[in-house]
């Protein structure tokens, strides 16, 4: 299904936690002091919209809260589930268990963590984008879910996720086209200073 004519969605990636520090997988840490600062400067830099979104994880939420955005939950958007490995740091995770962080990055449909695949993750997002209303739409998320919304506006195949890089607090812009999503800007930051 085409999104509509002048649908636009502004996606906020939430400022940086304590797993964002230390190359960890994210466990439902909150923003962390550096986090909260860099959202603080951003509060009012978003502009209108008609609705704001935001995935049910606690760093989305805090974000929120510190660009002052009343924000509906959205399960649509929340953080990749990536089951055991909540909480470990990827350096660990590359040395106990190399195969399995190989089968990961290299089969998008490996899940040795027992959470979603990556190919679980696209397919989530691409619903979500489907499913948009018409009108500007913020929603506030994880770095993973923007990533994924990349691949899927510009089609490419889920190991592209690993091509995208998304900085804490930036933005990406999707814009409705005639034959799907156009994206117009991807990572924008929006600190100041």
């Amino acid at each position: 299904m085409s999104p509509i004519a002048g649908t636009r969605i502004r996606l906020v990636t939430h400022g940086p936690t304590a797993a964002t520090a230390l190359a960890a997988v994210p466990a439902g840490e909150p923003l962390d002091e550096r986090g909260r600062a860099w959202a603080a400067t951003a509060n009012g830099r978003l502009g209108r919209a008609d609705h704001v979104r935001r995935a049910p994880d606690r760093a989305c939420g805090d974000t929120c809260d510190a660009l002052g955005l009343d924000a509906l939950v959205d399960d649509g958007l929340a953080e990749w589930r990536l089951g055991a490995w909540a909480g470990r740091r990827l350096d660990e995770l590359s040395s106990t268990q190399p195969g399995d962080v190989v089968a990961w990055l290299s089969d998008p449909q490996a899940a040795p963590h027992g959470g979603e695949s990556l190919t679980g993750l696209v397919d989530r997002v691409r619903a979500w984008l489907a499913a948009r209303p018409d009108g500007t739409t913020i929603a506030v998320c994880g770095p993973a879910v923007v990533r994924a919304a990349v691949v899927v506006v510009l089609g490419a195949p889920p190991l592209g996720f690993w091509r995208v890089d998304v900085a804490p607090l930036t933005v990406t812009v999707l814009q409705a086209a005639p034959r799907g999503w156009s994206l117009r800007s991807t990572a924008c930051s929006l600190r100041t200073g």
